[in-house]
């Protein structure tokens, strides 16, 4: 059984690394943290002309029709670069919902604009920082109609559109997906404030806004369940990225800097945090890369492979981002040093498709359905 990926996918990875480097990432972060913009509008305008939206599109949507392992890998690249681009809430959530549960009528009209960058996407089942993702919801859809009130929405400050998870008030206990435009009258956008504004959040309020209901079925929470974790595969490849970027950063430091006449990285405290977080890398990784194979090649183990690997990856990007500044010390805290911001994006990401807390009791619940998928 091989996990590894295709050699297309590495090499796209590889390009996208080389790509990244190249433009001043990190700066794009800080001047969307100044309040200069809502996001890195020049990095995001490179991303469009580069396809990377369209990748996981199908061609006759006017997409690239590329695997889900590019997908990843380009995650995990833009994880590394500590990009400030709306691109998982736009790709991963609101483009893989269409992709799932759109009509023909409506992949034709929506997916080329989201592959070209005419429309940024989101996707919003939330109602409360506390709120179990899945329901039940209070938002409500009467007659075509949505009223109520979504948040945290990821990028719902810069998004033209939101994907939603609402009541539908015509059927007693059904639920739909529908699709809202944003800037509607009927529309109330509030930015919230979160440790990490480099990513924008947004409380939306609907007041008989329009609503386009998403296909024709009605959804179940195992449904949005399952929309969640194949999202949560390449999220937890960019937690990945930012992890590895993290090491990366802590290691080049403990070479360079000197305490007491050597290298700090020669000191054994030092080398228990900087093995720690390898330790912790590495598991990420390997969970990641299963469930990348499990989102393709085995889709009873991809609910389990998703959540672990959504799991570990927030464990490792936190674990990581702390030690990094532990590592730089003094000069770590710092607002120039530049970690924060990934301490920031840690925080967030391991919140944007539900807390660690929800998926830990999707771990236990699939083990308890299925054991012998431990051994099987």
């Amino acid at each position: 059984m091989n996990f590894d990926f295709s050699e297309e996918a590495l090499a796209v990875g590889d390009e996208a690394k080389r790509i990244l480097a190249r433009h001043d990432s990190l700066g794009g972060a800080r001047r969307v943290l100044d309040g200069q913009s809502l996001y890195d509008e020049s990095l995001w305008r490179l991303v469009v002309e580069l396809g990377w939206p369209a990748a996981s599109i199908p061609e006759d949507c006017g997409g690239s029709g590329l695997s889900d392992e590019v997908i990843c890998m380009l995650a995990y690249e833009l994880g590394r670069a500590n990009a400030a681009i709306p691109f998982s809430s736009s790709t991963y959530f609101a483009t893989g919902a269409i992709l799932a549960y759109g009509s023909p009528e409506q992949k034709q009209r929506l997916l080329p604009l989201l592959a070209t960058g005419g429309a940024i996407g989101t996707f919003s089942l939330a109602e409360g920082f506390d709120a179990t993702p899945t329901g039940p919801f209070a938002s409500e859809v009467v007659a075509g109609l949505l009223s109520g009130a979504k948040w945290p929405v990821p990028d719902g400050a810069c998004a033209d559109f939101v994907v939603v998870a609402a009541r539908d008030g015509m059927v007693k206990d059904t639920t739909g997906l529908y699709i809202v435009q944003l800037d509607l009258p009927e529309v109330e956008r509030e930015c919230l404030t979160t440790l990490d504004p480099t990513r924008n959040y947004a409380r939306i309020r609907f007041k008989n806004a329009h609503a386009e209901r998403l296909g024709s079925t009605a959804i179940e929470r195992r449904d949005l369940h399952n929309l969640l974790a194949r999202a949560s595969v390449p999220l937890a490849f960019e937690m990945l990225g930012g992890a590895q970027a993290c090491l990366d950063a802590a290691v080049e430091f403990a070479k360079l800097r000197y305490a007491f006449g050597r290298p700090i990285g020669s000191f054994q405290a030092i080398k228990h945090k900087l093995a720690d977080m390898y330790i912790a890398v590495e598991l990420a990784r390997a969970n990641a890369y299963f469930a990348a194979w499990a989102l393709t090649g085995d889709s009873t183990k991809m609910p389990l492979a998703a959540a672990i690997a959504q799991v570990s990856a927030s464990s490792a990007f936190d674990l990581c981002a702390r030690e990094n500044i532990q590592t730089h010390g003094g000069f770590g805290v710092t607002w120039e040093a530049g970690c924060h911001l990934y301490l920031r994006r840690s925080k967030a990401l391991s919140a944007l498709a539900g807390a660690s807390s929800y998926w830990k009791e999707e771990i236990v619940s699939e083990l308890v359905k299925q054991p012998d998928l431990i051994t099987g």
